[in-house]
Formats: structure tokens, sequence, C-alpha cells
């Protein structure tokens, strides 16, 4: 490849990188602006502190194919307070990873009914990091129904976030099916909190 050639590609990379940093950057002040104005907020302005996360990196933002599974049979997904809440797996999203082929499956909460997350698709994961860098209950990554265009959706680690159960006791915090335990290291998206964990306030 022409030298000329090998710049060009190197700065659309950097550029591409780039746009995805401050993609992720302005996702997290959201976040964490959620934290502050939600009043069922585990969390208090102070604890924001005590958040941490990878920095942004574009490697785990992955486009995957997607197949549907409508014939998928309803189940109740375990919770870390010993309840249990109906999903449906909605689909499965297929990409490769270091030479592995990796499936992931994608859930439709059947408990949910308010018009805005009727769309909404869970993805609940643990991976390699779960006790070392990242919460050990695993983390969350939220999707829409309108991401998957032709088959694929793209599924960016670095969105992922951790549940309420992470920072306060008494969540129903849905425990990530075996389906979705990642023999990965997922070095993206929210880390371990090292804050004081709250009790819940309501």
């Amino acid at each position: 490849m022409p030298a000329f050639l090998c710049t060009f590609y190197l700065y659309a990379q950097m550029a591409q990188d780039q746009t995805h940093t401050t993609i992720i950057q302005e996702y997290r002040k959201a976040y964490l602006h959620e934290f502050e104005s939600n009043p069922k907020s585990p969390l208090e302005k102070q604890d924001l502190a005590s958040l941490r996360f990878y920095e942004p990196d574009a490697r785990y933002a992955i486009k995957c194919q997607f197949n549907r599974t409508p014939d998928a049979e309803p189940f109740e997904m375990a919770t870390y307070s010993g309840i249990t809440k109906p999903f449906v797996q909605f689909g499965i999203a297929t990409f490769t990873w270091e030479g592995q082929t990796i499936n992931i499956s994608l859930y439709r909460s059947l408990g949910q009914t308010l018009p805005q997350y009727r769309d909404l698709l869970f993805l609940p994961f643990k991976d390699l990091t779960n006790n070392v860098d990242t919460y050990g209950g695993g983390r969350y990554i939220d999707l829409r129904i309108g991401e998957i265009v032709d088959n694929q959706v793209l599924i960016d680690f670095n969105k992922a976030y951790n549940p309420y159960c992470a920072f306060s006791e008494g969540y129903n915090c849905p425990v990530p099916p075996f389906e979705n335990h990642l023999e990965l290291v997922i070095e993206a998206g929210e880390k371990m909190y090292l804050g004081e964990k709250r009790k819940r306030k309501f």
C-alpha cells in the first residue's frame, strides 16, 4: 500500500476513534446525570466520584450478526434478591473476538408495560473482569429493537453499566443467564464501584 494511503487510513481510524470517544463521553454524562435527577437513585451526588469507567475503546463497539428467535419460550430470570422476572429471548447476536465466535442473547422484558420501554432490549452479561476490575454480579447493556438493521446490531460494550445492586442492597437486579457468561476479558464500560453501599431509600 502506498505510504500516503497508509497515512490516510491511519488518520481516518484516528478520526473514527475520536468520534466514538465523544459519543461515549456524552453517554456517560447522561448516565451520571440520571443518578442526580432520578429521585429513586441509589446514589447521592457525592457518591458519583466513586464511579469509575474504562477509557473509551472503539474496538469494543462491535457490529454483530443478529438472528431473531421468535419461537423462544418465556422464562423467569433470577434476580439477586431471590425473586424472578419474566423475560423472553428476543434473539442472538454473534461476533468474532480474537478468533473466537461468540454468541450472546438479547432479551425482552414481559413485565414492562410503559410505552417508552416496549421496544427495549436487555443484554445482561458476565465476563472475566468480574470481581477483578468490575462488579461481580455482571453488567448490563440496553438496546432498542430499531437498532437492529438488516439482521445486524451494534453492541458497544463501552456502554456497559452496573446494576443498582452494585451500589445498594434491596434491588431486584437480574442475574445474567449462563448463556451470557463470556470467557472474555471485556475491558470496556463501567468498572467496580469504590464507594460505600447505601441502604435503599424507598
